[in-house]
This record gives structure tokens, sequence and C-alpha cells, in this order.
């Protein structure tokens, strides 16, 4: 059974897998269901033991509604896999999120997106990469991901959001945006068109185990992963993997491979990750030319513009080039 919001939310808040959410989805009929369920009974449906519930079914339900006035009060949405919206290529994962929640609106699948990552104390030579590569990207028409960290994440949403769309995946609510000196670039994405995006409920803290599942979103929403610059046991390296497991291409920034802060980095260019100065050198890789507004030196020190509108010969190549790696999934 496909149930309605309010059921598809109160799911989302069970601490059960993604896909464990989706089954449980096949079979709630009715609110009265919902509240009927057990450890005994959800252990039932799926297939493996559950030994307790952390919140019971009633209280799940309240904190629904509480997310469904956030989500009406705020202008957010919540896109399940059947939305039109929810991303296709996020669809192909292999553990895709039951629900995302979104403040402002993730853009059409007709280009694809750029996930920008690394460590949260970079070099300044790196953080100035980051900043170069959003801004290059983003004069492109390509959307530019990260997660809205300290460090390279933050960089890379500022040298992209005066010059085009930057999306943010937050390993929290869409409402708790850490650490808050980043609340002033969060809003000015949204002020610019983008989109900031979890699979988490609003309210819903951070926590040490979200960070890895935030990165398999950032990974899967993208065409292409660029490690800036990461440590040996950097976060940016799990996303990297992802990378890898879906199939996405991976590159390692130049200015972001010496010394100890970029020994995880410089080991990813060892297994044969290739090596980038700009965003061109990507583009290349796709094997399309550098799309206009995109050229590496330009808008450095400029007073930012609206981001051009790209050549729809060069949208159609890149395009092709995406569907030849993501092929589109039926809605």
């Amino acid at each position: 059974m496909i149930p309605d919001m309010l059921l598809r939310l109160a799911i989302n808040r069970l601490t059960i897998r993604p896909a464990e959410k989706q089954s449980l989805e096949e079979v709630i009929d009715s609110e009265a269901f919902f509240r009927a369920l057990t450890p005994v009974l959800l252990s039932q449906i799926l297939g493996r033991t559950i030994a307790r519930m952390e919140v019971g079914p009633d209280e799940l339900l309240r904190r629904a509604e509480r997310d469904l006035r956030f989500l009406r009060a705020r202008g957010c949405h919540a896109l399940c896999m059947y939305d039109r919206r929810y991303p296709a290529a996020l669809q192909e994962i292999y553990d895709p999120p039951y629900l995302l929640y979104v403040r402002g609106e993730i853009p059409a699948a007709d280009l694809p997106m750029v996930a920008i990552v690394g460590t949260r104390d970079p070099g300044a030579p790196a953080a100035v990469a980051a900043r170069d590569l959003g801004r290059q990207f983003a004069h492109a028409g390509v959307t530019v991901v990260s997660g809205l960290a300290r460090g390279i994440d933050v960089e890379a949403h500022r040298g992209a959001v005066d010059h085009g769309i930057t999306g943010a995946v937050l390993a929290s609510g869409v409402d708790l945006i850490t650490p808050s000196a980043h609340r002033g670039i969060a809003a000015r994405i949204l002020d610019r068109g983008g989109f900031i995006l979890s699979e988490y409920a609003p309210g819903v803290a951070p926590m040490k185990y979200h960070f890895p599942a935030r990165n398999r979103i950032i990974s899967g929403l993208s065409r292409s992963v660029i490690v800036v610059q990461a440590p040996a046991k950097s976060g940016a390296l799990i996303t990297a993997d992802y990378a890898l497991d879906q199939g996405r291409d991976l590159f390692v920034h130049r200015a972001g491979i010496e010394g100890g802060r970029g020994a995880g980095a410089a080991g990813l260019a060892a297994d044969g990750a290739p090596v980038i100065d700009c965003a061109g050198d990507v583009f290349r890789e796709w094997g399309i030319e550098m799309p206009p507004g995109g050229d590496p030196t330009a808008g450095a020190g400029e007073t930012p513009v609206a981001p051009p509108s790209v050549d729809e010969a060069v949208r159609r190549r890149i395009e092709s080039v995406r569907r030849s790696m993501l092929p589109e999934v039926s809605r």
C-alpha cells in the first residue's frame, strides 16, 4: 500500500534502514495499522529481529504531525522515490534515502551535478582551489554539491553561490544549520536558487553516524566527485569510496595532495584518481569543451553576476555524457 504523507513522515522517523522503510510502506495501509506496530510485528514484516522501538508509534505520529506543519510553514518538500522531483541519479544508488526533506528546489536532471569535498582544516591553497572550482562549475551551469561543513565544503559553496546553483546535503534536519556560523551562507544558497536537503526529519541533530550516510547522498547526486584535500582519515575519503561504488568519476585537486593534510587525497591519486587543476580538466574527462562562462580564470574578484545560460548544444552534450553513465530511471 502507498500511505499518505503523514504516514510516510512517521515511517521515516523509525530507526530502520531506508530499504526497510520502503518495505514497510508497502504493508502499512492505515494510521490504525501504524499505531499497532510492535517490535514483534516489525520483526515479522522486515524479516529480522527488532528488539525494541526507541519511540512508540503514537509518539512517532505526533512527531510526524509536527514535521508536516513545519514543511507547510516553511514551504519545504518531503520527496519520496515516486515523486518526479526525486533525483533520478539518487534513485540508482544501492541504498537511496526513503524520503528527502528539501528546502529550495533541486534542479531538474538536465545537467549533471559535481560534488566538491575535503578536509575541515584545509591549507590556504586548497581553500582557494575549492572556491575556484565552485565558481568555475557554477559559471558553466553545473550544480555544485557539498556538505556545508567547515573547510573545503563551505569554500566550494562560497565559490559557487554568486555564480550559479549550489546545494548542501546535511547530516541533520534541514532546520538545523551547523555550525551556526554557516547560517548566512545557507540563506544565500536558498536566496540564489539553490537547495538544502537531508534524509533526516526536522529537528534531528547531527550524529556521528549520520555523516557517512550523508556522504553517500553527496556522491549519489553527482556525476563526478572531487576531493580537493584530505588527510589519511578524512571523512571525504568515505565520499570517495561511495563515488567508486556508485560508478561516479573521482578526481583529486593538485593543490591538496601535499603534506599530511593531503595524504588521503595523495593516496587516491596513487590509486589512479586523475589529478586536476580546474573545472576544465573535468569537462575534458567528460569529453566536452569548457561550457560558456566556465573559463577557469573568470570571476575572481569580479562583482557577482547572474549565472549565464549554458549553450543548448553544450547542454545536450553534457546530458549525453550523463546519460551514458547514469541511465534514466523510469518514474
